[in-house]
This record gives structure tokens, sequence and C-alpha cells, in this order.
């Protein structure tokens, strides 16, 4: 659905050339919901408006659904649908009207574009909603239109650019149950940039990092946690010199990746917490060591990102 081949972006600031994306590298399989990370400035949005063809690469190549985004701009704006982080409708617009414009905008004719509109409405709980001015609408409500707006001419491939920004647990669950029921009924591809990262966890197939205009990672949820975070065990002794035992102890297995001791507790960075835990416990036992607590912190993207930059990714995208 997605390929790009070394897909850079420069701007020009005064006499200054700075490299918004750099060499980008990409595959999308049809039908794959894909989460792509990074903190504010690191390219996303510059690689998604690529892609969307609003912006123009500097070089390389992209195609989307089968078209390049230079050379075919209208046959790749007619099989996608982009939800972006403002409301898409008009304040002061009926729900209905919106949907079956943006229909008749596709090429749809106006009563085609009304049975569609229908569909959207109901599938997305907006019916209710069908004659109210988008003003009145809660956040909620208006980010469930914008994906209506976003589906309308049935795409294959639909952008969402942080789609529950704003939004409380309660409403982001809701929306998300209806992109996801959407998703299975018609098999659309979905690429999705978020700063909730649990949210990127639980929802995306594939996450793909981006930091300084470069991937820097791409592979599952759990393979990137388990590859470059690792589980964290905490193992608390009633001494420390019992703890720099363990601690050795622990230097010893292979699935450990780091260890460092704190007064009378060890932290264990682990690729399989599961499977090292016990084995420790054994060791330790086997040695006379007295544990006296053990705790596994499993990993989340956070961790990925930290082991990648050093930084936090919730800190950077809050700078």
């Amino acid at each position: 659905m997605i390929r790009t081949e070394a897909l850079t972006k420069r701007f020009k600031q005064g006499k200054n050339t700075v490299d918004a994306v750099v060499d980008v590298d990409l595959e999308v399989a049809d039908g794959e919901l894909v989460a792509l990370l990074g903190p504010n400035g690191a390219g996303k949005s510059t690689t998604l408006r690529m892609l969307t063809t609003l912006l123009a690469p500097t070089s390389g190549r992209a195609s989307v659904a089968g078209f390049d985004v230079s050379a075919d701009r209208d046959e790749v704006r007619r099989r996608i649908g982009y939800v972006g982080q403002g409301s898409g409708a008009g304040h002061n617009q009926r729900v209905r009207d919106e949907l079956v414009t943006q229909g008749q905008c596709y090429g749809m004719t106006k009563a085609a574009s009304g049975i569609r509109a229908d569909e959207l409405l109901d599938a997305l709980d907006l019916a209710d909603l069908a004659v109210r001015k988008v003003s009145t609408l809660s956040g909620g409500q208006r980010r469930r239109l914008d994906i209506a707006l976003g589906l309308v001419h049935r795409p294959p491939l639909l952008f969402l650019d942080e789609p529950t920004t704003g939004m409380d647990p309660q409403s982001r669950a809701n929306l998300w149950e209806h992109i996801l029921r959407l998703r299975a009924q018609m098999g659309t591809t979905i690429v999705l940039t978020t700063h909730y990262l649990e949210e990127a966890d639980a929802m995306a197939e594939r996450v793909i990092v981006i930091d300084r205009g470069t991937v820097i990672a791409d592979d599952t949820a759990t393979a990137l946690k388990s590859d470059l975070a690792g589980d964290l065990l905490t193992i608390g002794l009633d001494e420390p010199g019992a703890a720099s035992r363990v601690a050795g102890l622990a230097e010893t297995l292979v699935t450990v990746r780091d260890v460092e001791v704190t007064g009378a507790t060890v932290l264990v960075r682990t690729r399989q917490g599961d499977v090292t835990l016990p084995e420790l416990l054994r060791v330790a036992e086997e040695r006379g060591l007295r544990v006296a607590t053990a705790e596994i912190t499993r990993p989340t993207l956070d961790d990925v990102f930290l082991g990648l930059t050093g930084r936090s990714l919730r800190e950077t995208a809050a700078a």
C-alpha cells in the first residue's frame, strides 16, 4: 500500500538547510495498522504530508496505493482518507450536509453521497446528530465526524494524524472501538501518528519510530520492547552485601542485558523476565542468598524510545 525509497525533505531557512526527513525507506502492506512515533520535530508530520501529496519530496520516491505521490497526485488523493489534527468540518454546517458535500467532492452523485452519509452516521453513532451544527458537537463527536469525512469515498488507505489528542480516556476508547470495527468491515489500511504510547502499543500491528528525520526502529511493539528495552526485574534483599552477590549471579545469565545495584536492591534488565527471574531465584537459593522481594516490570514503548535515543518520548513530545 505504501513504499518509499530514500524519501527526503529539506527546507531552506535563510542561508541554512534543514533536513526534516532523510532517506526514509518504508513499506506498509495492504490491511496493516501501523503507528508512526517520534517527538515533535522528528519528521512524522512531514513524512505524512509527503505521503498525502500535501508536500513535494526534495528527493527519493514514494508510491501510495500504487501511484507515485509526485507524478500521480490526483490518483493518490482518490485512494486515501486523511484525518488531520484539527477538525475538518465547517463549524456552521450541519453534520449530514458536510458528509454529503464531501462525497460530491469525490465525484459521487448527491443521491449516492446521501446514502453513504447515512451509512457512516449509523456506523459512527452520529445518526441522532445529523441535523445538528458542527459547532454544537462535543470533542469526541467531532472526531467521529472527522473519521466519517475521511471514509466517505471508501478509501483503501486512511491516515490518522493524532486522532485522539485532547480527548478523555472514555472518548478515546469509544473512538477506537469505532475505528477498529470499521477497519474490520472495510479492510482499510491505517497509518497512525499518536503521542499516546499505550494506544500505539495496543492498536498497531507495527511500530515505526522516527527521530531527527530518520527511521530508527521498525517492528512489532512486542519485539521492540523485548529487543530494545526488555523486562526490568527489581530484586530486594536483606542487606547490601547480598545484593552485590546476587548481581554477580545475574550477570552470568545469558538473558540478562544490564545489572545495577542500589543499596540492598538489584535492578536487572533482561529480554525474558518470566524466564530470568525463576532462574535467578534458583541460583541465589543454591548459594544461600535469601531474596526478600521480587518484581517484574514490563517495558513500555517509552522505554524503547529511551533506550534508542536516551530521551523519553513523552518528555520530548511535551517539550
